[in-house]
């Protein structure tokens, strides 16, 4: 019977028709309001549920599956390299865009009575005080954390990320069964999350229903205003990086045409738009790269898998974005140590994301709870996440086509040399 189903994406989309006409249709209804509130906070206490033990077995395994050999280790340092570079690059386009824009003001007023939030902008004003650093110096404090299970318990994900970097880096120093246990160990745990994350994605379409049916219920069609001025932020700012950053990049580091490297790798940025899954895109970027790129299997089979868990361009774009227009639709004029803390979270929270559907949703309320704004927040953007989740799923296999690109470069290979139209030769 559940075979039968549309596919999650069509799911959630039918949910948010549904979910306009109900909340136009019963916006006197208390009832309804009840209803819609207490299972969009059951859809949201799931995400809250996932966010501690997914990142970390993540980032466990991620470290774990990292071989010891000397030439794997000049690989990962370069990946490493490149995962920083246009990672960074990518968060600063959303900030720059978002801050340009600023899609959380209406008329000049926070956007947040609009779109329904409950909270007021001097309430989430204190919390942010009592939250947010008060300096560059405390941020790097909170990196380590006097208590790792205080840390967890309070959900301080910056000092858990430092953590599970230290102990996966030295988890696969361990030789032998030592080290075959550890792997299997927290290879286990993360493929329990992702079936229960994938469990919990499955009531997705419930959430977005009453998450998005109460805001409309709330507040009628003015709640889309913003919405659509964020989403058409978000959208320019992938593109932007998609078309402009990366190729440039390529140009640049690997000395080949970013024109032609994204006309070869069509095929793995459509199976990525498609699935909204760089996972599920894997074994078409493998063959894209090495066939159409010429990269050699040992690179390409080392970057892209790597890749596909912790390089994830267009989600640390998404990630950022969104926060900061949360962040305006409440009123807030973040300090330049919070939109520090925004961007660090960014990065790493974009390395732990799993290559799976609506995974960011996770990191996003991991930023929201680090900078003390409420998780209600997430529910502001269910309503345009499908659709710029597979805008930057592609981003985010296009940036790893262009990282092994780049990287068999500096290993002195030559990607497109076998084509007489090669992109190496209209660089030179």
């Amino acid at each position: 019977m559940l075979s039968r189903l549309p596919a999650l994406h069509w799911q959630i989309a039918i949910a948010l028709v549904l979910a306009i006409a109900a909340g136009f249709l019963l916006d006197d209804s208390a009832t309804f309001l009840a209803v819609a509130d207490f299972l969009g906070e059951l859809f949201l206490n799931a995400l809250r549920m996932l966010i501690v033990p997914l990142i970390v077995s993540s980032m466990m395994q991620a470290m774990l599956n990292l071989p010891a050999a000397s030439a794997v280790g000049r690989l990962g340092a370069r990946l490493l390299g490149w995962i920083g570079l246009s990672t960074l690059l990518a968060v600063i386009v959303g900030m720059l865009m978002i801050n340009t824009f600023q899609p959380g003001v209406i008329d000049g007023q926070p956007a947040g009575e609009t779109l329904g939030l409950d909270a007021s902008t001097a309430q989430v004003t204190e919390r942010v005080e009592g939250a947010a650093t008060s300096d560059i110096a405390d941020i790097f404090l909170r990196m380590l954390p006097p208590n790792i299970v205080g840390a967890a318990v309070e959900t301080q994900m910056l000092g858990l990320i430092v953590f599970s970097l230290l102990f996966g880096f030295f988890a696969s120093r361990l030789r032998g069964e030592l080290r075959d246990q550890q792997h299997r160990f927290w290879q286990g745990v993360y493929e329990i999350m992702l079936q229960i994350t994938a469990l919990v994605m499955r009531f997705a379409p419930i959430g977005v229903f009453a998450l998005v049916g109460a805001t409309v219920a709330k507040t009628g069609w003015e709640a889309f205003g913003p919405l659509l001025v964020f989403f058409g932020c978000v959208a320019g700012a992938l593109l932007l990086h998609l078309l402009v950053v990366l190729p440039a990049l390529v140009r640049v580091l690997g000395g080949v045409s970013g024109f032609r490297h994204l006309q070869a790798m069509m095929p793995a940025l459509l199976t990525a738009f498609s699935t909204s899954s760089s996972a599920a895109t894997l074994p078409v970027s493998l063959d894209c790269v090495q066939r159409r790129a010429g990269v050699s299997p040992s690179t390409s089979g080392f970057v892209l898998p790597l890749g596909a868990t912790v390089n994830m361009n267009g989600t640390a774009l998404y990630e950022c974005a969104a926060a900061l227009f949360i962040a305006q639709a409440y009123g807030l004029d973040l300090s330049l140590a919070s939109q520090f803390l925004v961007v660090m979270l960014a990065l790493l929270t974009s390395v732990g994301v799993a290559g799976v559907p609506s995974a960011s949703l996770v990191a996003i309320a991991v930023i929201l709870g680090a900078i003390g704004l409420p998780l209600e927040g997430v529910g502001l953007i269910l309503a345009v996440d499908r659709i710029l989740d597979m805008m930057r799923t592609a981003v985010n296999v296009y940036g790893d086509t262009c990282g092994a690109v780049i990287i068999a470069r500096g290993e002195g290979e030559s990607p497109y040399a076998a084509d007489p139209d090669s992109a190496s030769a209209d660089h030179a």
